[in-house]
């Protein structure tokens, strides 16, 4: 049996990008249809869910979403910091809870969300250019017709990969994590371990959910390191390494494993009625590997502006350019200066994080916010790199800004 459906806007992947593209396009106005392989919105979790109050803030995310964090805490082999703040200024978000709270919300704008939707094939007019996608539904083949496509489908670029705009992410972290409950933690604090014990190439997290909840995870980067971030994870459990040891008995909810690109802005966003968001479009911080508050921004703006587009008669390029033009505008300086940092950070021995750690010390905390966020702003980067006390925080700065 096959389904045909005709709508202004179909928007493939039902995460946070996917979600916010179709809610902002609905409030524009279209008609949208929104594509989800997996059973339900978010039924697998495939991220730790680290992101910013201001973030959660200006998207009106529900409190019951996220977990405060005020505290930051860094063990390397031999060091160990904490650096604290008056207020929680960090969350770890219930991921599940908030990508269907998200889906709702367009949902009740009056998206037609379709779960348990693979799509497999694009469907091109006669210059080549998308003008829909074709998937497999719970009741067999299913056409989708649509003035504009937004690919907001993750890691695996779906879309764009059909239309041969992309090919595999070179680089990419590897992430896996444990859900777990814990004997003792404190909710208010995260704890980010680094050192070759617990990752050859990225960091191992002890996440704070609430309720003696936390999650446990390592991320590896890819292809810098060949060690399966599953198999390290277990080890670092079994051992109790570092604060580890410290959360008492550990009893595992859930297991989660994701992949996030890693390749910088390498991709073009913008094709003839067609836009990349979120993971496909590579927007993701480099430092922590995290893209959530990215996914959920730049989805709202592509789907304000695919509508605007679409009721304006022209889905071209040159027409939905301006999104690319937004995000490049507010992130892309930013994430290259970031990249420079993850490159050191990579390269380091556990002697020198041992010594990295110290210099991180010495940052106050709303420093060491726009630090990890990656929220270089040439302001706040110029005081720094030219009045901070210690010499080492200010070569790290002159790093981000491309001095030697």
């Amino acid at each position: 049996m096959s389904e045909e459906h005709h709508y202004d806007l179909v928007v493939v992947g039902g995460g946070p990008a996917g979600s916010s593209a179709a809610f902002a396009a609905a409030k524009n106005g279209v008609k949208v249809a929104l594509l989800e392989k997996e059973n339900s919105i978010a039924e697998t979790v495939r991220t730790s869910g680290v992101t910013w109050i201001q973030n959660i803030k200006e998207f009106g995310i529900p409190d019951d979403c996220f977990n405060p964090i005020k505290n930051f805490s860094f063990c390397s082999p031999n060091n160990e910091v904490t650096i604290s703040d008056s207020i929680p200024r960090a969350a770890v978000l219930d991921v599940r809870k908030t990508y269907r709270w998200l889906a709702h919300e367009a949902e009740q704008l009056g998206v037609d969300i379709f779960v348990k939707m693979n799509v497999n094939e694009v469907i091109k007019n006669e210059k080549g250019d998308i003008v829909g996608v074709k998937g497999t539904g719970p009741d067999g083949k299913v056409t989708f017709h649509s003035k504009v496509v937004i690919d907001a489908s993750g890691f695996t670029s779906t879309v764009c990969k059909a239309m041969g705009f992309a090919t595999q992410w070179k680089r990419f972290g590897a992430g896996a994590e444990y859900e777990v409950k814990v004997e003792k933690v404190d909710s208010e604090t995260w704890w980010l371990m680094v050192g070759q014990q617990y990752s050859p190439a990225g960091y191992a997290w002890i996440f704070p959910l609430g309720n003696n909840i936390v999650r446990i995870g390592v991320g590896i980067g890819k292809p810098e390191s060949d060690v399966d971030p599953t198999q390290r994870l277990k080890e670092l459990i079994e051992k109790k390494l570092g604060p580890i040891k410290k959360l008492g008995e550990i009893t595992p909810i859930e297991f989660h494993y994701g992949l996030i690109p890693n390749d910088g802005l390498s991709r073009k966003t913008v094709f003839n009625n067609l836009i990349l968001v979120g993971d496909s479009a590579g927007q993701a911080n480099p430092l922590v590997l995290e893209g959530i508050r990215y996914a959920i921004k730049f989805g709202r703006v592509a789907g304000k502006i695919s509508a605007v587009a679409i009721k304006s008669g022209k889905t071209d390029k040159d027409a939905l350019y301006p999104y690319e033009e937004n995000w490049r505008k507010e992130i892309e300086s930013k994430i290259n200066s970031a990249g420079k940092v993850q490159d050191r950070w990579i390269g380091l021995t556990d002697e020198e994080w041992d010594k990295e750690l110290d210099i991180i010390k010495e940052l106050k905390s709303e420093e060491f916010l726009d630090f990890i966020k990656a929220d270089f702003g040439l302001s706040n980067m110029i005081k720094l790199a030219t009045h901070h006390p210690k010499l080492a925080v200010r070569q790290l700065f002159n790093l981000v800004k491309g001095k030697k």
